[in-house]
This record gives structure tokens, C-alpha cells and sequence, in this order.
């Protein structure tokens, strides 16, 4: 790994920051077409029953409103939105309108009307009659009923009824996680526009614009190149935008109406009718012994995918694989029971299962602390990964796996062990402190295909041109592969043109911003691509030169030989020579497919006051441990922990969509539903271990998602040390803090 460094491992701004703060960048929200309509959605207030009667009379009539679609005036088309690339195997259960609604927030009808407004007040009236139907919530029970069982996934290493039956000491802990809003601060929405050759233009915030252009192909029976997905201008996604919710209905609204249509949520239709970090409820025994050295564990989680099956299946395996990946255990299984229920759907919430499974793994870990009376990073440390060992359950290998390093380094800078062993306050109010420790991948190698193409041009001024399908969700991807190439060609950032994803003229990325795969798979095939054409540039300028490949030099824009360095061309003057010269162009077109997904790993040290009158607590400091191998924006970096942190603290403490018994949600607006703001966020300090991996450019790894893993458990692990209970159901509000001490 290069330690001279000129554009990677600095902390450049977001390549469209000046247009954030002034206000000037333009959001599919703010798209005006000519001719454009706009549609609303009407979702249900029912959480299951079958439609009887749809009178929208009342609606046609008001004056504005165009035309009013229903599952009896749409494609009756089942599909997955799930399904991200040709040829992926899934269960089919959703339509664009259903007569067979299953939770409060399906979808119903959508209105299309010349204004906003208009096409709102219409939604209104119209008059819907149900056959309400049983309502199924709780994940408990619907593990027994037939239509509501999906399946079971099961991973196993080793023999864990051996390890059980001999094991002296087993901590078993049974662990509940909730369903959540991504709270972004953009709401859904999207705008397409049919084309004169019967095709049609998608422009979406979305995370993976291939996928998009499949699920409307797949929905509206078309061929995959009459429909164009753009990447929009994004506010904001954290997985709430990884599948394709508003993008089919629109392309279809659209072409119905043949002229633009623009879709829009409010708050609480996003809340509700997209999609959820899936809610889990988890058991686990892990055997260990005297010394603290585990020997085996058996977890079970059930995992409730609400409504309709999305991504049930691929969430609980990625549950499961995380589980063989954190600590050395030999003997482990894994059983997920998938499970359908009248709420609302589970998705791609950052983290794609991970959060869940640290939060019921470290939660276990600290009572195993506990019964042994054992520091509970001492205990962590002599059962956490080495670097480069192999995954036991024959997954890709782990790596330069830093995880001790993250707990180490992490107890120094936090004073972890002065913390700790500080005298407990008997009054009001408590303080405490706790950790926890994660582990997340690098795309989707060893699991599904994963690869990108790039073309990387170098233009007649000097300038160079990064074409590939790349999405920005604001965390700076677009930056990120800006610096890559600049290092490689070393070209000053502001001469690189990098769009992001449009299918009709990117090159195929076959599964865009997921699996927290970008930096790491695409960064490097910009690295590649970059070195490809930095080959070729050198090959055709020693020519010119008259000089070996070897004795050209590259830098800061301008090429010389060695040997004679009076004589320099800028990188415009060599290329406009080269083609007329060689006739040649200097562009490379590269297919990069990963091969390796190694672990990234991180440990969270808090501290936290607990009022022991009311049960509320306050986070007053994070410190976030990360194994990164090698930031290429710190800058970005530490964004990316800040708002992980501010994430999970809300999964710990306050976020939770409310589904009573009868489908019903009371958290679905921000009123009722408690993110974390501004005033209650704690100091957060990030300390990188920037320790390299082989496959990552200048030996990156993720960040994104792992960032967010293990703050929940590590603030719920602070809250029982500072009280000496033991509650495992998230979120920790004040009235199961109150009821734990009575208990108590």
C-alpha cells in the first residue's frame, strides 16, 4: 500500500456541495416536464381483507382529475422487488394494485390528476369497501400458520449438540428488535416520461438503476432496452430506496396517461408503504468455559418480513453469516424461521440484517461477562477472528481481519478499563459504560455474481471521463472514485468528469450501491481501469518521446521522459499528438469481478446517564472503532460514522414503527415516530485502523454499513452495567427502564 499518497486519504468535499448549499441542485422532486401529471397513491387503512367495492365516482367527478387506476385497470404482473438482476429466483407476490390488501399501507389505487394538490383531495374520496380479514402480528404466531410460515434457513460448523451436552456453563438470552424507518430526510418519490417509440424514462433516487430498469420491464411485459433508468439527485436512502416501490407504478402511470407523471410520498406514506429494517426476535445459547473461551453457541432468530416476502430469505442469511465471522467458534449453528405478518415490509435497512444479529450476540456476550465476572472486552478479545483466518462455514476468507485491533486500540483512547472499574453513583442519576464489536462484508462474492464494467477515457484538454453506473446516495461515492483515478493518473480532481448511473448509456454494473460493495468492488475497478489506461497512455507517449515505457513520467498533468526533461507535453498535448499520430483514442472499457470479501470489522465504546426517576437516558460519548484498511476520504469516513451512530442510537433508545394487535400503526409520523436530533447526539470520535487489504483499491474497505452494527448493542450493554438489569428488548425506552428496576 502506497504511503504517498497526493488525492487518496484526503478529505476533499462531496463533488456537489456547492450546489447543496446554495440550494441550487435540483431533486426528482423538484423535476417540472412539460404536460406533466401527477399521481397519489391510496393505501390502505385495513391491514387484511379483500376488496368488495372501489367507487371512485366521487373522485372522477372533481375537476383536475385525469384518470383513476385500480387493480382492475392495471397489470395484474406478480413480481419480486426484490430481484436485482436477470436470471435471480424469488417468490412473486406483489402487483403494481391489489384487491387483496395485506397490511395498512398497501396499495390500492393511484390517482392522476393535473396538480398535486388536486390529485390529493381526490385520493380522499374515494370510497372503499372490505371484507376485513384475520389479522396476524406477531411473528410468534404466525410461525404456525400455513400461509403465513415462509421457510427456514440453516448454517451449521461443527457439532453444537456435542459441545451442549458436556458444556457446564450456557448464558442463553432472548433478544427483540423492531421495525424501523430509514427517516431520510427525502421522502419517496420518482418521475418518468414515455417515450415516441413506446419506451419509457424512469429519473429515481434509487440505489440500483439496472434493477430498476428490470422491475419495470418485468411489470410492464416491455423489453429491457425501451426502458432508461436515471439516477436523481438523492436526499438521503440508508436501504429505504434499494428496492424499486414508487418506480414501476410511475413508469406505468405514465405510459397509461402517454404523457410525464410525477409520484410523490408525504412522510407517513413512507413510513408505512415502502419498506423497514426487518424486525427480528432472537434466542441464544452460547456454552463457554471457566476462562471465558467459547465453545459453542446456538442462535435462532425469527424474522418477520411483514407483508410480502422482498428480501426475507437473503436478510436471514445474511444474519447467519455474520454470525460465523466476529469470533473463533468452532461449533455454532444458525436457524432463521421466516415469517410473513399483516405489517408493514421488511427490506434492505443499512446494515442488511447485521445490526440485528450484533444486537443479539452482544447483548449475550456481556452476560457472559457477567457470569463469569470477566472484563467483557477481555472476554471479546480472547475469542475474537485473527487476521486472515478462514471462515468456518467455507465463505469467503475474513482477510486482514483487524477486529482485536478495533478493541485494543478502542480501550486506550475510550479509558475503558478506568471507566469500567469507577465506583457506581447511588442517586438519581447513573452512569455507565459499555461496548460491543461487529463484523460486515464487501459486496456479494462467495454469494451472488458480483461485477461492474467501466470506460475510462482521457480527453483532447487534458481532462478524463469515468462512464459507469455508480449511485451517490450522498455519501460520496462520486468523489471517492474521482480520487482513485486521480491517483492513479495523478490529474487534478476538477478535470474528471465521473456521471452517475443512466442504463441507456452506463456500462452494466450488476448490482450498484448494495452489500456496502462500492468502495471496495467498484473503487477498484476504477483503480484498474485507470492503471489500464495509464498503460496504454505510456505505451503510445514513449513513442512519441522516443523513449522506453519504463522512462516516461506522469505528473500533475504533464508527461516527460527521464531522459530528457527539458521536453514536456501536458496530458491535452500527448493525446491530441497520440491520435494524430497512432489514429488511436486513449480509452479502455474493463470488466472488474470481484474476488474476495473479506470481513471489515469495528468495536463501539459509550458511555451513558440514566435518570433512574423517569428512565430516560442520554448517550454522552461515542467512541467508533473501525477496520478500514485504507480511508480514501477521512472526511467521508467520519460522516459516514457520525450519522451511523445518530442511526443506531435511535434503534436503541427511540425508533419504532407501533402495530397493535389489529394492523394498526400509531408511530407513523414524526410526531409518534422518535428519531434522534441534533440537541441529544453525544460527542462522537472516530479512530480508523488503517491496516490495508489486498483486494480493496490502495487497500480500502467498506464503512457504510458496518458503521452502524454496533452501537445499539454496546448502548443497551452500557444501560444494564449502569443498573444491573437485563433488558434485551429494543428500543430501551424509559417505560422498560422503570419496569426493569420495579422488577428488580
Amino acid at each position: 500500500m502506497k504511503n504517498d499518497l497526493k488525492y487518496v486519504g484526503k478529505s476533499i468535499p462531496i463533488h456537489d456541495v456547492k450546489e447543496k448549499v446554495s440550494g441550487k441542485l435540483k431533486y426528482a422532486a423538484d423535476m417540472q416536464l412539460p404536460g406533466m401529471l401527477h399521481g397519489k397513491l391510496l393505501l390502505s387503512s385495513v391491514a387484511h381483507g379483500r376488496i368488495k367495492k372501489i367507487d371512485v365516482s366521487k373522485a372522477e367527478a372533481l375537476e383536475g382529475v385525469v384518470k383513476i387506476f385500480t387493480h382492475e385497470n392495471s397489470p395484474n404482473t406478480l413480481y419480486n422487488s426484490h430481484k436485482w438482476f436477470v436470471g435471480m429466483e424469488i417468490t412473486k407476490d406483489e402487483r403494481l394494485f391489489t384487491d387483496h390488501v395485506k397490511f395498512v399501507g398497501d396499495r390500492i389505487a393511484a390517482v392522476v390528476a393535473k396538480d398535486r394538490f388536486t390529485a390529493e383531495r381526490a385520493v380522499n374520496l374515494i370510497e372503499i369497501g372490505y371484507e376485513e380479514l384475520s389479522v396476524v402480528v406477531d411473528p410468534e404466531e404466525a410461525i404456525n400458520l400455513e400461509d403465513y410460515y415462509i421457510g427456514q434457513k440453516k448454517i451449521e460448523s461443527g457439532s453444537v449438540h456435542d459441545v451442549f451436552s458436556k458444556a457446564s456453563i450456557i448464558i442463553e438470552d432472548s433478544v427483540e428488535t423492531p421495525k424501523i424507518h430509514h427517516a431520510a430526510m427525502e421522502t419517496h418519490v420518482c418521475v418518468a416520461s414515455p417515450g415516441i417509440h413506446g419506451d419509457v424514462t424512469v429519473w429515481t433516487p434509487c440505489q440500483v438503476v439496472f434493477q430498476v430498469r428490470l422491475i419495470v420491464a418485468e411489470v410492464l411485459g416491455m423489453p429491457l432496452n425501451k426502458v432508461r433508468a436515471i439516477k436523481a439527485s438523492m436526499g438521503g436512502s440508508f436501504g429505504g430506496k434499494g428496492q424499486p416501490v414508487l418506480e414501476p407504478v410511475c413508469a406505468f402511470l405514465a405510459k397509461a396517461m402517454n404523457a410525464p407523471v410525477k409520484l410523490q410520498m408525504d412522510r407517513t406514506e413512507s413510513i408505512i408503504g415502502t419498506r423497514t429494517r426487518t424486525a427480528t426476535r432472537g434466542t441464544i445459547k452460547t456454552a463457554v468455559s471457566e476462562d471465558g473461551t467459547i465453545l459453542g453457541r446456538d442462535i435462532h432468530m425469527l424474522v418477520d418480513t411483514g407483508a410480502y416476502y422482498t428480501n426475507g430469505d437473503a436478510v436471514t442469511m445474511a444474519m447467519a453469516k455474520k454470525a460465523f465471522r466476529l469470533y473463533k467458534i468452532k461449533d455454532q449453528r444458525f436457524v432463521g424461521d421466516v415469517v410473513y405478518t399483516n405489517t408493514p415490509i421488511g427490506g434492505a435497512c443499512r446494515g442488511y440484517g447485521s445490526p440485528q444479529i450484533h444486537v443479539l450476540s452482544e447483548i449475550n456476550m456481556d452476560n457472559v461477562a457477567r457470569r463469569l465476572g470477566m472484563d467483557p472486552a477481555e472476554l471479546r478479545l480472547r475469542n475474537l477472528v485473527h487476521p486472515f483466518d478462514k471462515d468456518p462455514i467455507n465463505g469467503p476468507d475474513l482477510g486482514n481481519a483487524r477486529a482485536i485491533d478495533c478493541v485494543t486500540e478502542g480501550m486506550k483512547v475510550f479509558d475503558w478499563k478506568q471507566k469500567r472499574l469507577r465506583p457506581k453513583t447511588s442517586g438519581r442519576i447513573v452512569r455507565g459504560v459499555g461496548m460491543a464489536c461487529a463484523t460486515h462484508g464487501n459486496g456479494y462474492h462467495g454469494g451472488y455474481q458480483d461485477f461492474i464494467t467501466m470506460s475510462l477515457r482521457m480527453t483532447e484538454d487534458g481532462g478524463v471521463f469515468l462512464n459507469s453506473g455508480i449511485h451517490d446516495l450522498g455519501c460520496g461515492t462520486v468523489m471517492t472514485m474521482k480520487q482513485i483515478v486521480a491517483e492513479v493518473l495523478d490529474v487534478e480532481i476538477d478535470k474528471i468528469l465521473a456521471p452517475e448511473g443512466d442504463t441507456l448509456v452506463s456500462p452494466f454494473d450488476v448490482a450498484g450501491t448494495q452489500a456496502s460493495r462500492v468502495t471496495f468492488v467498484c473503487g477498484s475497478c476504477a483503480m484498474k481501469v485507470a492503471e489500464q489506461v495509464k498503460e496504454k497512455f505510456i505505451g503510445c507517449a514513449s513513442k512519441i518521446l522516443q523513449c522506453s515505457p519504463e522512462e516516461v513520467v506522469m505528473e500533475a498533468g504533464e508527461v516527460w521522459s527521464s531522459t530528457s526533461e527539458t521536453v514536456k507535453y501536458s496530458y491535452g498535448k500527448m493525446i491530441t499528438d497520440i491520435q494524430s499520430k497512432f489514429q488511436d483514442d486513449i480509452s479502455v472499457s474493463y470488466t472488474y469481478t470481484s474476488p474476495a470479501n473479506p470481513g471489515v470489522y469495528a468495536a463501539n465504546f459509550v458511555e451513558v446517564e440514566v435518570d433512574t426517576l423517569t428512565g430516560l437516558v442520554k448517550v454522552l460519548d461515542v467512541l467508533a472503532v473501525h477496520d478500514i484498511g485504507k480511508a480514501i476520504n477521512p472526511g467521508f469516513v467520519e460522516g459516514q460514522v457520525q450519522g451511523a451512530i445518530q442511526m443506531g442510537i435511535g434503534f436503541a433508545l427511540s425508533e419504532e414503527i407501533k402495530v397493535d394487535r389489529n394492523g394498526k400503526i400509531s408511530g407513523d409520523k414524526f410526531s409518534k415516530y422518535h428519531v434522534i436530533n441534533a440537541p441529544s447526539m453525544p460527542d462522537v470520535k472516530v479512530l480508523l485502523i488503517e491496516e490495508g487489504e489486498e483486494h480493496g483499491p490502495f487497500g480500502a474497505k467498506s464503512i457504510g454499513e458496518i458503521s452502524t452494527c454496533a452501537i445499539a448493542p454496546a448502548i443497551v450493554n452500557a444501560i444494564n452495567a449502569a443498573l444491573d438489569i437485563n433488558i434485551t428488548s429494543l428500543p430501551v425506552t424509559p417505560e422498560k427502564i422503570i419496569k426493569a428496576l420495579h422488577e428488580k
